[in-house]
């Protein structure tokens, strides 16, 4: 059986949150978890999430009305943690 593709976005799928998270930092995060950035500014961040909905048609951008939560922890490794050489 073959499904069909539809060339409509998914209007549920492709918004992009701006905000900081409780420490201050500026991310961009994918409604779906599917996108994480964290920027050194206000512009960095909108820029980045601007760029990205070019390529989603029908993305819309949001600003966060509270502080996100960030998927990937910035604190510091612990002692029995070990980080990979590079990212997947």
């Amino acid at each position: 059986m073959i499904s069909a593709i539809s060339a409509e976005p998914d209007p549920a799928g492709s918004i992009l949150f701006v905000g900081r998270d409780a420490a201050g930092h500026w991310l961009v995060q994918g409604c779906k978890g599917q996108l994480e950035g964290r920027f050194i500014s206000h512009a960095a961040a909108w820029a980045f999430a601007r760029a990205e909905c070019r390529g989603l048609p029908g993305a819309r951008i949001v600003a966060a009305l509270r502080p996100l939560i960030p998927a990937v922890s910035f604190e510091p490794l612990r002692p029995d943690e070990c980080a990979i050489d590079r990212a997947a």
